[in-house]
C-alpha cells in the first residue's frame, strides 16, 4: 500500500496542465504511487514534464480497455501530481513515482496531440473542525483499526499511519485509496468536495467492507472447525482400528471388503469384468469410508456384482406346448405365432442362436404389448417391458458416466438386472415415439442395442465394460414405421399386425374379454352370458377401431350396470341380449349410412389408412355458377389437394370423350368436400374416389353404394399402387361393402389378407382411370 506523505513546500499549480489518462486507477491528493507507463503519448508527456516543472494532471478513464482514449472517455475530475522519480525499463516503457498534490477539475481540453493538455481549476479544501467532523474522524479511525485486524491485505503499519493522521481531508482520501471498491466509487469520492460528505461516504463504504470481512472470517472459522472435526474423527478411527487389531476383530470396513471380495469370487462375471471389479475393490479398500468417492465406488461394485452374469433361463423348446400357450393368450395373429415357433424350431437345432429382433407394427389395441408377455411365457423366459414413449435423453439407454452425481446404468442394464437372467424377452414399447433434443438421440443409441452383430459387446456408460445382449430376445412395438429412423428400421424384422375383423372381435370377446371382465367385476361365479348378436351390436354400433380396447371398455360398462342392479335390486340379468345393449350403453354411436350418403350424384366412397387402422371416407362434389374456381375443404393436406387438381385436369382434358361441354368448366365453380372436417386427411390414395365423384357430378350418373375404392392417379390416366391395403379391405368389410376397386399393382397384397376376410369379397383391379367408371357407376 502506498503511504501519503506531506508536501514539504508549497507548489504552484499552473492553469494549464498536461493530462495523462490512467487505466483502472484513481490517484488522491498526497498519495505516492508508482506507475508503469507504456503508451507513447504518456511516455512523451512524462519526458517533457520532467524537463519543465514535473507537474502533470492524472485523470482516470471511464473504461480501462480503451487503448487510445478521447477526452470524452475521461472523468471530469482528477489530481494534479508531481513526478518524483523516473526509471527506464529495457522493453521501452517507463516506471515513474508520482505524488498527488490537489484535486483539479477539467475546464477545457486545449489539445489532444501529441498528448492531452487542458485548462484546469484547482479545488481548494478548507474545513472548520466541529463536533460532527471530529466524531466522524474518530469513528473512521476506529473502523480502520478493526479492519486492519480482519483484512489480510491491510498492514499494521498502515493502521498506525492512519491513527497519526489528524487532517479529516487527508484521512478520508487515505482510507478511500486502500478500500476494495470499484473505480466508479473511488471517482465519486474524489469528486466529493465537501469534507463532511466525503467522510460519511468513506465510513459507509468501510462499514460495508467490514461486513464482508467479518462474514469471510466466520466462514473460515466454520471450515476450520469442520477440518478439525474430520481430523479428530480420523484419529479416533485409527485408534479404534489399532484396538480391534490387538483384539483380533475385523472392523466394519474390513468386513465389508471381505464380503464384496467373496461375492466377486462367487459371481459368474467374465474374466475382463472380474479384473475390473477386483481393481475397483482394491481401490475401495484403501479409501476411508468417510471419503466422498467411497460411496460412488461401492455403488459401482454393487452393480457389477448384482448383474446376472452367466445366468440364463432354460428355453421351452416344445413347439406343441408353445403353440398351445400362444393360442391360449391370443386369437389369430398367425404370422407372429408362426415366426415364434420357427425360432423355437431353429433353437432346438442350433443351441447358440442369437436372439431375434422383431418389431410389431399395428394400430392401438390389437395386442402388441400383451403378445410380448405371451411369447415370454411360451419360451419360459422372464419378461421385461420398457416404454420408449417420450424418451429424449440418450443416457436413458446407455446410462450416465460415473463422474455425475447420482449416476446409474441405463434402463437396458437395469431391466436385465430386474429380470435376473441374461436371456429375457425384452419389450421396447412405442419405439416410434422416441424423441430427440440437446441431450442426445436415443434412437441412435438403440442402434447398438438392436444390432445382432454389435450387441454382444454393448457398452453402458456407467458399467464401462462389455455387456452381452446377444441372447436377449428384443421385441419392439410401434403404431407407425415412418417416424423410426431408417438405420434402426433396417435392424429389425417388421411384422405387421392388422386390425381384427368383426368375426375375430366376436371370438376374442367371447374367449378373452368377457371372462376377464367378469372376474374384474366380481361376477365370475355368476353365469352371465352375452349373445352373439349383442356382441356384434357393440362391435358395429359402439366401437370404431382396429383393435379391441374400446370393445373391452364397453363390455366392462355393461357389467358395471349389471353389478349395480344386483346390489340395488338383488336382481341379476343372466343373458345380455341386443335389446339390453342400448339400455346400458346409451344411444348408438356409429351408424352404417353408406346407402343414404351415396344416394345422390357427386358422392363416392373411398378407403383410407390411419394410424388406428383402415377407414372409409366419402368424397362429395357440387357445382355452382362461377368462373371455374376449385374449392377444397375438409382439412385436406397438400398431397390430397394435388390429387383433386389432377383428377379435375384429367376430366377436362377428356371432356369430349365424356360428353361434357368445354365451356362448362369456365362458367361453373366446383367444390370438393371430405366430411369429418375436424380430422386432418392427406395422401394420394383418394385420387380414384375424387375422380369418380367429379365424373358422377358432371355426367349426372350416380355411384354405386356397395363399392369402395382406393388408388393414386396421374395426369395420363394411369392408376398407381398405394399402401395399407390390408387395413383398407378390413374397413370396407366392416362397413358392409363387398365390392372393392384396387390398383392392378396391388394384386400381390391380397395374399396378406386372411382367407376369412376375403370370403364373399369381390376385388376389381384396374390399370387406368377409365376402368373404374364401368364398375363404380350405376347403369
Amino acid at each position: 500500500m502506498d503511504f501519503f506523505n506531506g508536501i514539504t513546500k508549497q507548489v504552484v499549480i499552473p492553469d494549464e496542465l498536461p493530462i495523462m489518462p490512467l487505466r483502472n486507477t484513481v490517484i488522491f491528493p498526497y498519495q505516492i504511487i508508482p506507475l508503469l507507463i507504456g503508451r507513447e503519448k504518456s511516455i512523451k508527456l512524462v519526458e517533457e514534464a520532467i524537463e519543465k516543472n514535473k507537474l502533470i494532471g492524472l485523470v482516470a478513464q471511464r473504461k480501462g480497455d480503451i487503448e487510445d482514449p478521447k477526452h470524452t472517455d475521461l472523468f471530469g475530475y482528477g489530481t494534479a501530481a508531481n513526478i518524483l522519480k523516473m526509471f527506464k525499463i529495457p522493453d521501452g516503457s517507463k516506471h515513474v513515482v508520482v505524488q498527488g498534490i490537489t484535486r483539479i477539475k477539467i475546464v477545457n481540453f486545449t489539445k489532444s496531440e501529441p498528448y492531452f493538455s487542458a485548462q484546469v481549476s484547482k479545488i481548494k479544501e478548507h474545513v472548520d473542525k466541529d463536533v460532527t467532523i471530529e466524531a466522524l474522524t474518530l469513528n473512521l479511525k476506529n473502523l480502520v483499526q478493526k479492519a486492519t485486524d480482519l483484512s489480510p491485505y491491510l498492514s499494521s503499519e498502515l493502521g498506525i499511519f492512519i491513527l497519526n493522521t489528524d487532517s479529516p481531508q487527508r484521512l478520508s482520501d487515505l482510507v478511500a485509496s486502500f478500500l476494495n471498491i470499484s473505480l466508479e466509487e473511488k471517482e465519486r469520492i474524489l469528486e466529493t468536495i465537501n469534507v463532511k460528505e466525503r467522510l460519511e461516504k468513506v465510513t459507509y463504504l468501510l462499514n460495508k467492507e467490514m461486513q464482508v470481512l467479518e462474514l469471510g472470517k466466520k466462514i473460515q472459522s466454520q471450515i476450520q472447525g469442520e477440518i478439525d472435526k474430520t481430523q479428530k474423527d480420523f484419529y479416533l478411527r485409527e485408534q479404534l482400528k489399532a484396538i480391534q487389531k490387538e483384539l483380533g476383530v475385523d472392523d466394519e470396513h474390513t468386513s465389508e471388503i471381505k464380503e464384496l471380495k467373496s461375492k466377486i469370487e462367487k459371481s459368474k462375471m467374465p474374466k475382463e469384468v472380474r479384473k475390473i471389479a477386483k481393481k475397483e475393490l482394491n481401490r475401495l479398500s484403501k479409501m476411508p469410508p468417510s471419503a466422498g468417492e467411497y460411496t460412488v465406488a461401492r455403488t459401482y461394485l454393487d452393480w457389477l456384482i448384482d448383474v446376472p452374469w452367466g445366468t440364463k433361463t432354460k428355453d421351452n423348446l416344445n413347439i406343441s406346448e408353445g403353440q398351445k400357450i400362444l393360442d391360449e393368450d391370443h386369437y389369430g395373429l398367425e404370422m407372429v405365432k408362426k415366426r415364434i415357433l420357427e425360432y423355437l424350431a431353429v433353437r432346438k437345432i442350433k443351441n447358440d442362436m442369437k436372439g431375434p429382433i422383431m418389431c410389431f407394427v399395428g394400430p392401438p389395441g390389437v395386442g402388441k404389448t400383451s403378445l410380448g408377455k405371451s411369447i415370454a411365457r411360451a419360451l419360459g423366459r422372464k419378461f421385461i417391458r420398457m416404454s420408449l414413449g417420450g424418451i429424449r435423453d440418450e443416457a436413458e439407454i446407455r446410462g450416465h458416466r460415473r463422474t455425475y452425481i447420482g449416476a446409474l446404468p441405463g434402463r437396458i442394464v437395469q431391466g436385465i438386472k430386474r429380470a435376473g437372467s441374461m436371456n429375457p424377452v425384452f419389450m421396447l414399447d412405442e419405439i416410434d415415439k422416441v424423441g430427440t433434443d440437446f441431450r442426445g438421440d436415443p434412437s441412435s443409441a438403440l442402434l447398438e442395442v438392436l444390432d445382432p452383430e454389435q450387441n454382444y459387446s454393448f457398452s453402458d456408460h456407467y458399467l464401462d465394460v462389455s455387456f452381452d445382449l446377444s441372447q436377449v430376445m428384443f421385441i419392439t412395438t410401434a403404431n407407425l414405421t415412418d417416424p423410426i429412423i431408417p438405420a434402426l428400421k433396417d435392424r429389425m424384422e417388421i411384422i405387421e399386425l392388422p386390425g381384427y375383423t368383426v368375426e375375430e372381435k366376436l371370438k376374442i370377446a367371447k374367449k378373452f374379454l368377457v371372462p376377464k371382465q367378469l372376474e374384474a367385476h366380481g361376477l365370475k361365479k355368476v353365469e352371465i352370458r352375452f349373445t352373439d348378436s349383442a356382441l356384434r351390436m357393440i362391435i358395429n354400433s359402439y366401437t370404431k377401431e382396429a383393435g379391441v380396447r374400446n370393445l373391452e371398455r364397453e363390455i366392462a360398462s355393461i357389467l358395471r350396470g349389471i353389478a349395480k342392479e344386483k346390489v340395488q335390486n338383488n336382481y341379476l340379468k343372466p343373458v345380455v341380449k341386443t335389446k339390453d345393449v342400448e339400455k346400458y350403453l346409451g344411444p348408438i354411436k356409429f351408424y352404417m349410412d353408406i346407402a343414404e350418403r351415396t344416394s345422390k350424384t357427386g358422392v363416392a366412397t373411398g378407403l383410407a389408412w390411419t394410424p388406428f387402422g383402415g377407414d372409409i371416407l366419402f368424397i362429395e362434389s357440387t357445382i355452382m355458377k362461377g368462373k371455374g374456381n376449385l374449392s377444397l375443404t375438409g382439412h385436406l393436406g397438400d398431397v390430397m389437394k394435388e390429387s383433386a387438381q389432377a383428377a379435375l385436369s384429367f376430366i377436362r382434358s377428356k371432356s369430349k370423350n365424356y360428353n361434357i361441354d368445354e365451356d362448362f368448366f369456365s362458367k361453373q365453380d366446383i367444390h370438393i368436400h371430405v366430411p369429418s372436417g375436424a380430422i386432418p386427411k392427406d395422401g394420394p390414395s383418394a385420387g380414384i374416389p375424387i375422380f369418380t365423384s367429379l365424373y358422377s357430378l358432371f355426367t349426372g350418373k350416380r355411384v354405386r353404394n356397395d363399392v369402395a375404392m382406393t388408388g393414386e392417379i396421374t395426369l395420363r390416366g394411369i392408376v398407381l399402387p398405394v399402401g395399407g391395403i390390408k387395413a383398407k379391405v378390413l374397413a370396407a368389410k366392416q362397413a358392409g361393402i363387398y365390392d372393392i376397386i384396387l390398383p392392378e399393382k396391388n394384386k400381390k397384397d391380397i395374399k396378406d389378407i386372411p382367407k376369412e376376410v376375403r370370403k364373399n369379397l369381390k376385388f376389381h383391379f384396374i390399370k387406368e382411370m377409365d376402368d373404374v367408371l364401368s364398375i363404380a357407376l350405376v347403369n
